[in-house]
C-alpha cells in the first residue's frame, strides 16, 4: 500500500471529473457547422461559462491549453511580444515554466524581485519602473509560500505592466477572482485539482490579450489554435467546481494533518530546518535535514511505500539544491537533503502516522551513508 505525499506534482482525477470526461468522450469538432460539431460547442460552452463563474471572470477570457506550462508560455511570450521597453520582471522562485520562459525572451533585461528565507517576495520596487510583463506564481510549488501577488499587480498596474499570475498550485485551493485581482493573464492546470491531464486553462483579459505563439486556427481567440479537447475542458471544470466546493472544509482538514506531520517531525527528528512558514497553504510541508540527500531519502521512502519528493535536481549526474532554497540563501549543505511532503483530498490521519512511524529511521540511515 502506497501512502501518496506528492499532491503538489499531481492529483488522481475526481470521479466527477472521470464521469464528465465520459459522458463528453464521444464529442466532435466543436468548431464544426452541423449538428454534431453544435452539441459539442454547447458541452464546451458550458464548460467555459463555468469556469468563468467560478474564477470572476467573462467566458470569453477562458482560454483552454494543453497544460499549465503552455498557459505560462503563451502568457509570458505572448505579452512581450506586445511591448518596447524589452524588460521583464520576475522572482527567482519561479517554476520552470516561468523560469525557462522569461529566460529564452529575446533580448530582455530581466531584474528579479528578491524573496526572504521562507521564500516571500520580500522587496516590490523593481515594480515601479515600466516593463513589458512583471509574472509572479501565487504560491511556490515547493515550499507552498502564498506571494502577496494582489500588491504586485497593483503596484506593476500603477505603471502600466502588464501582469502574468502562475496560480497552477492555488487553482482549487484559494478563492480566486480574476476580475478583482487585476491581471492581465493566470494559468492554472486541471490535473492539481483533480481534473485529467494534458488539460490547463489561460485566463487573458480581452485587452492587453498576450500574442499567439503557436499558428494555425482561430480557436481560442486566435490565442491558442488547434481543436479543442472538448471532454478533457468538461472534466477540468467539473474538478474545479468540487475543488472549490470543498476548500474550506479541506484546508482545515489538510492543514490540521500537515500541522500534526510538522509536530511530529520536529518532536522526533535532531537537526530538522522548516524552510516554509505562513502564509502558506495548508498543504505544504518542506523541510531539510542536514546530513542527508534528498535522493536517498525520496528513495529509502519509496521502499517503505511512501511517496514524497525532494526540491533538488540532477545535473550531469550531481545533486543539487533547488534554485528556490538557493533563492532562499539556504547553504548546500542544509539544503541538499531536502524532503517536500503535500497533502491532499485523500490523505489520512493514518498516512500521517505511518510517514511518522518511518521517517525518524529513514533520515538515520541516510545520515550514516
Amino acid at each position: 500500500m502506497s501512502h501518496y505525499f506528492d499532491y503538489a506534482a499531481t492529483q488522481p482525477m475526481r470521479q466527477v471529473a472521470i464521469d464528465a470526461w465520459v459522458a463528453a468522450s464521444g464529442a466532435v469538432n466543436s468548431g464544426a457547422q452541423y449538428a454534431s460539431g453544435r452539441k459539442a460547442r454547447s458541452v464546451l460552452d458550458d464548460a467555459r461559462e463555468k469556469v468563468a463563474e467560478i474564477l470572476g471572470c467573462e467566458p470569453i477570457e477562458v482560454i483552454f491549453t494543453s497544460s499549465g506550462t503552455e498557459a505560462d508560455n503563451i502568457a509570458i511570450q505572448g505579452l512581450y511580444r506586445l511591448g518596447t521597453t524589452n524588460r521583464v520582471v520576475s522572482t527567482p522562485i519561479e517554476h520552470p515554466a516561468v523560469r525557462d520562459s522569461v529566460a529564452q525572451l529575446p533580448d530582455a533585461q530581466v531584474d528579479l524581485l528578491p524573496v526572504d528565507r521562507y521564500s516571500h517576495v520580500s522587496d516590490f520596487s523593481a515594480l515601479d519602473t515600466p516593463a513589458d510583463v512583471a509574472t509572479c506564481m501565487w504560491a511556490n510549488n515547493e515550499t507552498g509560500a502564498i506571494q502577496p501577488v494582489a500588491e504586485i499587480v497593483r503596484r506593476a498596474t500603477l505603471v502600466g505592466t502588464p501582469v502574468h499570475i502562475d496560480a497552477v498550485q492555488v487553482t482549487g485551493k484559494l478563492p480566486i477572482d480574476f476580475h478583482e485581482l487585476g491581471a492581465t493573464t493566470l494559468a492554472a492546470s486541471a490535473h492539481k485539482f483533480g481534473g485529467p491531464r494534458g488539460i490547463g486553462l489561460l485566463l487573458a483579459k480581452r485587452s492587453p490579450a498576450p500574442q499567439p505563439i503557436a499558428f494555425g486556427g482561430g480557436q481560442e481567440r486566435g490565442i491558442r489554435p488547434g481543436t479543442v479537447d472538448v471532454a478533457s475542458a468538461s472534466a477540468l471544470a467539473a474538478a474545479l467546481e468540487e475543488s472549490v466546493s470543498e476548500i474550506d472544509s479541506e484546508t482545515k482538514r489538510v492543514g490540521a494533518l500537515r500541522d500534526q506531520l510538522r509536530a511530529g517531525i520536529l518532536s522526533s527528528i535532531d537537526n530538522v530546518i522548516l524552510n516554509c512558514e505562513e502564509p502558506m497553504l495548508a498543504s505544504h510541508l518542506h523541510v531539510s535535514f542536514p546530513g542527508t540527500d534528498g535522493d536517498s531519502l525520496i528513495m529509502l521512502l519509496d521502499s517503505l511505500g511512501i511517496e514524497a519528493s525532494t526540491g533538488s535536481a540532477c545535473h550531469s549526474g550531481v545533486n543539487r539544491m533547488s534554485h528556490v532554497l538557493e533563492a532562499m540563501n539556504v547553504s548546500d549543505s542544509d539544503g541538499i537533503g531536502s524532503l517536500r511532503f503535500t497533502l491532499g483530498r485523500n490523505t489520512t490521519p493514518a498516512d500521517v502516522e505511518y510517514v511518522l512511524a518511518q521517517l525518524p529511521d529513514v533520515v538515520k540511515r541516510a545520515r550514516s551513508v
